[in-house]
């Protein structure tokens, strides 16, 4: 940096405030500033974290100076940044908090206050830092000398152990000769051994073991596709593709060994997956692929795990990433390809805060770094085939399974008129004769919980949540009626709290209770559920996904959890209990997500040795998206959906974003939101933009968390007349501090 005479740096801090912020550098400071570094800086009567952008020749008065530099070395590059501010340019967010998401977290400091005594008993509040994760360090211990005959007992044998393994750590003698801290903290002191304080990181896997295997044969269609992804990665130059190949293709073995190729150029790999309950089964294959360093992020472990899994990133010890959409802002260097598995899945979009796309970004971060991506999927996108089929990513299909195997066969099974039966005879017969043949069932239900609602026969009252308009789930193993929104719960009543009448009846089902019928129709089975409820807590989801793979489970029930990549090779049936709950969506993807859904689940079916078999039940036979998923054929969904979206002017024909507008008043939301629809259509027509202005409208959840929620939805065929309507409205739109106002760049839910 050039010296100046005052020094002078632009900080970017994580709040929800636009532009960058400019401090004085005392002297004594000024040779620790690197860009990238974090900044402990006073802002307004607190003290919080920055970081730093670069000096500047801004020479404003008064400055305030920074008090301390954090870091030994910068938490991110100039590449690093490129690209976190163009997340905070496209996604209209600042650049702090989007760096703030991209960092570790809780390594952050921030001022806090807290009220003590001092000697005198008087009240003082006090000023304290808090935050901050810490590294870890352990004890390890080496044998000194031979005195066997100075040592008795456990210490005899610690001395033995030592000899024989060279050097452990404290908590390896723990784990084999229990409490030993003083019996070693005698023979450091009598010199028998030494010990030496280093540290080490938290390793989520330390109780995996892994094997290891060879790359499979590829046939043609694979071999087809590694081809054309090989002879990309040695241009070195971005190149986006769509793998479009059916469940059981093979996908994962193309990426394994387009990975490899990789690695064998010197370069990196990000893989990313769109649950954290695909990683474990993935990391498995990874890390018996592998010998290199293979990191792992996501939501499952802890801030320590990875905080610890960032550094090794960040030192170069491991090539290969594999986790959810946080993983795209691992600190990769040499970046060679990116995979971005189930590219369909909305659960890449971030729904709070910076509301980044981890599937759109990157192709972002692949341009910038010249790596090959890879969008894979089943049922890709309607966009992303559109994009392909317009020349914009090259095109990969695998039409067929892997060494032959069928499709399974499939049956659409008509539940009108059933009475509300929770299976049909089909389905229940299916289901005895897969358990007699010693096959594994998949039952799937996208709705937890035992009941979706409550309701008084007498008066008809259905019980709701007070902070958000959604009805309660009845959870019975909880006791209790819960909001799947905000969280409010409340006992199971036993008087209708609106007549106090005693007939209150449980409508609707969730896979809880679907659990419950299945052990009565089949007590002689292993039953088990995979939801949000039953894989709560660390290693939730490896237990039961761990249950399937050895055959102990003979039936899961469970949410889109299990619809989602899973390789299930003992699974020969699967049951989709309603296959409609996702068309009702007040959503213009309802169609698109329900035929994902089913056509992922079906896929779960017959990946073995063994055919597999899926009956569909619904209350739609005809709807376009369930006949085109039960006869495996996505084209014919395509063409159809396709003519759908170009008619109503959807993506792909135009881009998106939605306003949502809230506060706790009815009436400031209101008001708040035709406000900014005024203004909004004004700036439309004095800069001539060619943008639609739809709304306002009371949301699909009219109601979340006490909040009442307004949309207003802006479409147009480009991009950047978006962001010029937006950069002129944020410029000008001012409201009250209890409103809040979201902008969704690219909304992939419109409720």
């Amino acid at each position: 940096m050039p010296t100046l005479s005052r020094h002078i740096v632009e900080v970017a801090i994580p709040l929800p405030l636009q532009g960058s912020f400019h401090y004085l550098v005392p002297q004594h400071l000024w040779p620790l500033v690197v860009p990238g570094k974090r900044v402990l800086v006073p802002f307004g009567k607190r003290k919080v974290t920055g970081y730093l952008l670069g000096s500047s020749d801004n020479h404003q008065n008064e400055l305030k100076e920074v008090i301390e530099i954090l870091d030994e070395a910068p938490l991110f590059n100039a590449d690093e940044l490129e690209f976190y501010c163009w997340i905070a340019n496209y996604y209209l967010h600042p650049l702090g908090e989007v760096i703030k998401m991209a960092l570790p977290a809780g390594i952050n400091l921030v001022s806090k206050t807290r009220l003590e005594t001092d000697e005198d008993g008087v009240p003082v509040v006090t000023e304290f830092l808090a935050g901050g994760k810490h590294v870890r360090t352990e004890k390890f211990y080496r044998l000194r000398f031979d005195g066997e005959e100075k040592v008795r007992g456990k210490g005899r044998e610690i001395l033995d152990h030592l000899r024989s393994e060279g050097e452990c750590s404290a908590s390896q003698l723990r784990e084999r000769f229990g409490s030993c801290s003083e019996v070693l903290n005698r023979l450091v002191k009598i010199a028998a051994v030494t010990v030496e304080e280093r540290e080490v990181y938290r390793d989520p896997f330390h109780h995996e073991s892994f094997g290891k295997d060879a790359p499979l044969p590829l046939n043609a269609e694979q071999e087809k596709a590694f081809g054309a992804l090989h002879a990309a990665l040695e241009t070195g130059k971005f190149a986006p593709f769509l793998l479009h190949g059916v469940t059981g293709s093979g996908k994962t073995e193309v990426y394994l060994q387009t990975i490899a190729a990789t690695l064998a150029e010197g370069k990196t790999a990000l893989v990313l997956v769109p649950e954290i309950a695909l990683t474990p089964q993935l990391v498995g294959r990874f890390k018996r692929r592998f010998d290199c360093g293979i990191a792992v992020l996501h939501s499952g472990l802890s801030d320590g795990e990875r905080y610890d899994e960032w550094r090794r990133i960040r030192r170069g010890e491991a090539s290969i990433v594999i986790g959810a959409r946080s993983a795209l802002f691992a600190p990769l260097e040499r970046v060679g390809v990116i995979v971005v598995d189930e590219e369909h899945e909305a659960s890449y979009k971030q729904s709070e805060g910076v509301r980044y796309n981890a599937r759109d970004l990157a192709l972002v971060r692949g341009k910038l770094a010249g790596a090959v991506v890879i969008l894979g999927s089943a049922t890709p996108l309607i966009t992303t085939l559109y994009a392909a089929r317009e020349g914009r990513l090259g095109y990969l299909r695998l039409a067929n399974r892997v060494r032959e195997l069928p499709m399974p066969e499939t049956t659409l099974l008509d539940a009108r008129g059933q009475k509300g039966a929770t299976f049909l005879e089909p389905l229940v017969e299916a289901m005895r004769a897969n358990l007699e043949g010693g096959g594994q069932t998949l039952l799937f239900l996208n709705r937890r919980g035992f009941a979706t609602y409550l309701v008084c026969q007498d008066c008809g009252h259905v019980l709701r949540c007070p902070n958000c308009e959604v009805t309660l789930t009845y959870h019975r193993s909880r006791g209790r009626h819960v909001c799947h929104y905000c969280d409010f719960t409340l006992p199971a009543p036993t008087l209708c709290p609106k007549c106090q009448g005693p007939e209150i009846t449980l409508l609707g089902r969730g896979t809880e209770r679907v659990e419950e019928e299945v052990k009565e129709l089949f007590p002689e089975a292993s039953v088990a559920r995979m939801d949000r409820d039953t894989t709560r807590g660390k290693g939730g989801h490896a237990r039961v996904l761990k249950g399937v793979e050895d055959g102990s489970i003979d039936i899961l029930i469970g949410t889109q959890m299990i619809a989602k990549g899973h390789d299930f090779p003992g699974v020969t049936l699967v049951g989709v209990v309603s296959a409609d709950a996702s068309l009702n969506l007040p959503d213009f993807r309802s169609a698109e997500r329900t035929f994902q859904l089913v056509t992922q689940v079906i896929g779960r079916a017959g990946r073995g040795d063994r055919a597999g078999r899926v009956l569909v039940q619904t209350l739609a036979p005809e709807h376009y998206a369930l006949t085109a998923a039960v006869a495996h054929d996505y084209d014919a969904f395509y063409e159809q959906e396709i003519v759908y979206r170009r008619d109503v002017g959807y993506p792909p024909f135009t881009h998106l974003v939605a306003l949502t507008i809230s506060s706790t008043s009815h009436t400031q939301a209101e008001k708040a939101s035709e406000d900014a629809a005024e203004l909004l259509r004004r700036i439309k027509r004095d800069c001539q933009l060619r943008v639609e202005v739809l709304g306002p409208v009371t949301a699909p959840l009219g109601k979340v968390r006490g909040r009442f929620r307004w949309q207003i939805l802006l479409k147009g065929k480009e991009r950047m007349e978006l962001h010029r309507i937006l950069f002129h409205f944020r410029a000008v739109y001012t409201h009250p501090s209890t409103v809040r106002l979201v902008a969704d760049v690219d909304p992939v839910e419109m409720l």
